[in-house]
C-alpha cells in the first residue's frame, strides 16, 4: 500500500541565488509505492546537505527532473520486500548512493561502487528493479536521486543501497557516513592508499575535504597539507589533523609546498571539484606522485596535462568514486573509528534544520558559511 509523506522536490535547475527567495526546492506531499521484493522502506532520520546536491540545484550536474533530492542520509527500516531475509524492520541504516548488482564485470572485480547496472539506472532516475516509486499528489512520476531521495520523510531504496549500523550510533550524525566520510576518507585510504610517512595535500576544505584531512591522519601521513581559497577554514583543518595550510590564491603557494616537501607531495587529492584545484594538484606532486580526484565538476569539463611529464616522471591521475569504498566493508570500519574518537565527524556538523530552512541551508552551503547541515524531516 502506498504511503503519503513530505519531500523536497526540484523541478527546475534554473533558479538563481539567493535560493531562500527563488525556492528551487519545494516541500510537497508525495506518494511512495510499496517496496518491491528486493527493496525496503526507510523512515529518514537525517539527510546531509552536500555540494553534490547543490550541483543538481544549480545545474552543473544534470539529473532527470522533477526529482526528490538527497543522497546522503540515514534512517530506520519500516518495511521490507518479500525477498529480503538478512535484515529486519527496526534496523538502523546508512544509505550509500551506488547500489550494486553483484553480477556485472565491475562488481565481480570487487568494485561495487562503479556497478554498471547501478550507473545506468541512476542516470534514468530509477531504482535497479526499474522505474520510479515516487509520485506527486497529482500522480506525476518523480525521479529518484542516485537511488536514494532521502530529503523526505520516507524513502524506498534497493537492498544494496543500505548498510546496517550499530544502534549506538546517533542516527542523525550517521548520515554523513553515506557520502562525505566515504568519499573523503576513502579517497585517501582506498584510492591513494596513503602510508605512514607520506606527504598528502587535500585541496578543498569543505565537508568532504575535511574528511580527507582526517583520512590522511588515519593513514599516518607526515605532511598533511590543506589548501583552499578561504583561510577561515584553516583552523578547523588544523584541528582535524592538517600540519600546514595554504591559500591557493597566493602566487607562491605551489613553490612553497614543493619547498616544504622537498620536491612535492606524494599525493594531491582534489576534493573541490573545480579545474583550478586539479591544475594545482598536478603542479604540486613530486616525481612518481599521484593526483587523486573525487570532486565532481560540471559535465563536459576537460583537464589537460603535459604527456611527456606524465610519462618521464611516472605520475598518475586516479579517479575516485565514492572513495573507492566497498560500503558494507568500509562504513562499519569508519563508524568504529568514529566511536573510538579517531574520526570525529560530529565536529563537521554546523546545525540541524527542518524542511522550512532547506533552501536557506543551500544558500549557506554555497556561500561557504557552513560545512555540513543535517535535514531532520521530523523537525
Amino acid at each position: 500500500m502506498s504511503i503519503n509523506c513530505k519531500a523536497a522536490v526540484i523541478r527546475s535547475n534554473a533558479s538563481k541565488r539567493p535560493y531562500a527567495k527563488s525556492l528551487p526546492l519545494s516541500v510537497e506531499e508525495i506518494s511512495i509505492d510499496p517496496p518491491r521484493e528486493n527493496e525496503l522502506l526507510v523512515k529518514i532520520h537525517g539527510a546531509g546537505l552536500c555540494h553534490s546536491d547543490l550541483s543538481v540545484i544549480n545545474g552543473s550536474r544534470i539529473m532527470q527532473l522533477p526529482l526528490v533530492i538527497g543522497h546522503e542520509g540515514s534512517g530506520e527500516i519500516v518495511e521490507l520486500g518479500s525477498a529480503i531475509k538478512d535484515i529486519k524492520v527496526g534496523d538502523h541504516v546508512v544509505f550509500q548512493f551506488s547500489p550494486s548488482c553483484g553480477r556485472c564485470r565491475r562488481c565481480l572485480e570487487g568494485r561495487p561502487q562503479v556497478c554498471e547496472l547501478a550507473a545506468a539506472t541512476k542516470g534514468k532516475g530509477e531504482l535497479m528493479s526499474g522505474g520510479s516509486r515516487l509520485k506527486s499528489k497529482d500522480g506525476e512520476t518523480l525521479n529518484h536521486h542516485t537511488g536514494i531521495s532521502c530529503m523526505s520523510e520516507f524513502a524506498v531504496v534497493d537492498r544494496g543501497s543500505v548498510v546496517v549500523i550499530d544502534k549506538s550510533i546517533p542516527l542523525e550524525d550517521a548520515a554523513l557516513f553515506g557520502c562525505a566520510v566515504m568519499t573523503g576518507v576513502g579517497a585517501v585510504i582506498n584510492t591513494a592508499r596513503v602510508r605512514p610517512g607520506d606527504s598528502v595535500a587535500i585541496i578543498g576544505l569543505g565537508g568532504v575535504g575535511l574528511n580527507g584531512i582526517m583520512g590522511a591522519k588515519l593513514g599516518g601521513a607526515e605532511h598533511i597539507i590543506g589548501i583552499d581559497i578561504d583561510p577561515s577554514k584553516f583552523s578547523k583543518a588544523k584541528e582535524l589533523g592538517a600540519t600546514h595550510c595554504f591559500d591557493s590564491r597566493s602566487n607562491d603557494f605551489v613553490d612553497e609546498i614543493r619547498e616544504l616537501t622537498s620536491g612535492g607531495v606524494d599525493y594531491a587529492v582534489d576534493l573541490a571539484g573545480v579545474m583550478p584545484a586539479m591544475e594545482a594538484a598536478y603542479k604540486i606532486i613530486r616525481y612518481g606522485g599521484a593526483v587523486v580526484t573525487a570532486g565532481l565538476t560540471p559535465v563536459n569539463t576537460e583537464f589537460s596535462f603535459n604527456h611527456s611529464d606524465l610519462v618521464a616522471q611516472e605520475k598518475s591521475i586516479l579517479g575516485s568514486y565514492m572513495g573507492s569504498c566497498v560500503p558494507v566493508r568500509d562504513v562499519p570500519r569508519f563508524l568504529n573509528l568514529f566511536k573510538q574518537g579517531r574520526l570525529p565527524v560530529e565536529k563537521l556538523i554546523d546545525g540541524k534544520i527542518g524542511f522550512k530552512d532547506l533552501n536557506t541551508g543551500f544558500d549557506k552551503l554555497d556561500e561557504g558559511k557552513v560545512i555540513r547541515q543535517i535535514l531532520v524531516p521530523s523537525m
